[in-house]
């Protein structure tokens, strides 16, 4: 199928051969004429298909009859991150370059006072994340009312960032007979109570099944320490032997952790940018756009960079760190393999990401390989000796260990007063040795001629019993201590 055949205007085809397209994906053939039969659509498809034009293309179709009126946006597409919203505004400036609309971009980082400008001349489409879009509704300056359109795109995101509270608010302030689409890759079930909430009859439109990865990408799992310089050790060593390698991104978990590795990495001669939430908007834009340009080979990137973005030949992607979140790796992996294009995806595992590697293979439905040979599942923390019951842990040389004197195991000091002739307790147990007189057991324990204190006594007396005898060996010393009763007169 041709994109003639999807029901689109003169203009947006005309736009779409400029821009080298030549056949619509499968979400873009499936959504599309759905969308221009003013349809709701809920788009299932892997990240990397095209779910951006499929709704963009219809919506230049749409957007060519009527105007638009000041603070009241025409459409209205919501995007989890800056990134996002402004690589949908590039899209309308590429697919509507035949039309003349109003574009706005709602996004933190920004002065007001520019953004307010624009929607007092009137927006035909609004690209806007959640905080910033509330922050101007409640301020006076944006009226939803007119709103004809409503896009949730990479709704899962949405779920992960802790916006579907702003969601919810926004989808009561436009009106009910708009037009929802909503769009993801993965369906938890909080997404699947808003799309029964919001959307009316909606199209499903499923061209794979939910979390699912690309066949074309190559994934597996390298096995490294528990340090974080043994892991970065082992990137190093990865991007150097990497087949292939023409660009690369990063992944890690944290901010600092992404602040870190940019540095290790520049000291040690590679071509490296980072991008993290913590940096302001001119150097994220400005970072993304030295790795489009391939000015720099490697971005270090936070799950800012996971979703949605679209720089079409990624040829490598490195997990530094496993994701908490299963979803995230179908996210971050699809930054490879695009349109067609194969692509690499690697994670570095450390013994504690068993569990997190064992839920990512159970969520994309297969087992990845591993590099070498693989950590030994059974014990991912290495050998240990059992523990009996009841018995004492070591003395880490507090406080107990510091009252006997000498930071010794129980084992040493318990052979100090196991007879009462200050002897080894040759054919006695300890049981027998509690037994025996308190004179006898303070005479034993120390050095000849020596007074031994009755506290000192009762430490003793605790350090030569058998630990798995009785409850009273979990004893401190001070509830031993001799008590003193006042004679009656």
């Amino acid at each position: 199928m041709s994109f003639d055949q999807l029901g689109l205007s003169e203009k947006v085809l005309a736009a779409v051969k400029s821009a080298g397209y030549t056949s619509p994906t499968p979400i873009q053939e499936q959504a599309i004429p759905h969308v221009l039969a003013r349809r709701d659509v809920l788009g299932i498809a892997q990240t990397g298909t095209g779910k951006t034009a499929a709704f963009v293309l219809p919506m230049l179709t749409r957007l060519e009859q009527g105007r638009a009126r000041a603070r009241m946006p025409r459409t209205l597409i919501l995007e989890p991150t800056r990134e996002l919203a402004a690589q949908v505004e590039e899209s309308f400036q590429q697919l509507g370059v035949n039309h003349k609309l109003n574009v706005a971009l709602l996004i933190g980082g920004v002065s007001f006072g520019n953004q307010d400008m624009k929607l007092t001349r009137g927006v035909d489409v609004l690209i806007a994340t959640p905080g910033r879009l509330l922050d101007h509704t409640e301020r006076g300056g944006l009226l939803l009312t007119g709103v004809e359109l409503l896009v949730i795109d990479e709704a899962d995101r949405m779920l992960d960032m802790g916006f579907i509270p702003d969601i919810e608010r926004i989808c009561k302030l436009v009106p009910f007979t708009r037009q929802t689409l909503f769009f993801t890759a993965t369906m938890p079930a909080e997404i699947r109570r808003i799309t029964e909430q919001f959307l009316h009859n909606p199209v499903k439109v499923e061209v794979a099944r939910p979390a699912t990865t690309v066949d074309a990408i190559t994934q597996s799992l390298v096995k490294c320490g528990r340090e974080a310089h043994d892991k970065r050790e082992v990137l190093r060593k990865l991007i150097r032997s990497a087949e292939g390698l023409k660009n690369a991104i990063v992944f890690c978990n944290r901010k600092r952790d992404v602040a870190t590795l940019y540095r290790s990495l520049l000291r040690h001669k590679f071509s490296a940018v980072a991008l993290h939430g913590d940096m302001d908007q001119s150097s994220r834009m400005a970072a993304l756009d030295q790795f489009r340009k391939g000015e720099v080979a490697i971005l270090v990137a936070s799950d800012v960079a996971a979703r949605g973005l679209d720089i079409p030949d990624v040829s490598h992607v490195f997990n530094f760190d496993v994701p908490h979140h299963p979803d995230d790796y179908v996210h971050r992996i699809g930054r490879t393999g695009r349109a067609g294009r194969t692509g690499t995806a690697i994670s570095i595992v450390s013994p504690s990401d068993q569990k997190a590697i064992g839920a990512i293979e159970k969520l994309i439905g297969r087992t990845i390989e591993w590099q070498g040979t693989p950590p030994v599942v059974d014990e991912p923390f290495g050998p240990q000796e059992p523990v009996r019951m009841g018995a004492r842990m070591p003395s880490r040389g507090g406080r107990r260990a510091r009252s006997s004197g000498e930071g010794k195991p129980n084992e040493a000091r318990s052979g100090e007063g196991r007879s009462s002739e200050g002897k080894s307790g040759e054919g006695r147990s300890g049981r027998e040795t509690v037994a025996a007189s308190p004179k006898a057991a303070s005479a034993g324990g120390g050095k000849s001629g020596t007074n031994v204190t009755p506290l000192e006594s009762a430490r003793r007396r605790q350090a030569a019993r058998d630990p798995s005898d009785d409850i009273e060996s979990y004893l401190p010393a001070f509830l031993l201590r001799p008590i003193r009763v006042k004679a009656k007169a």
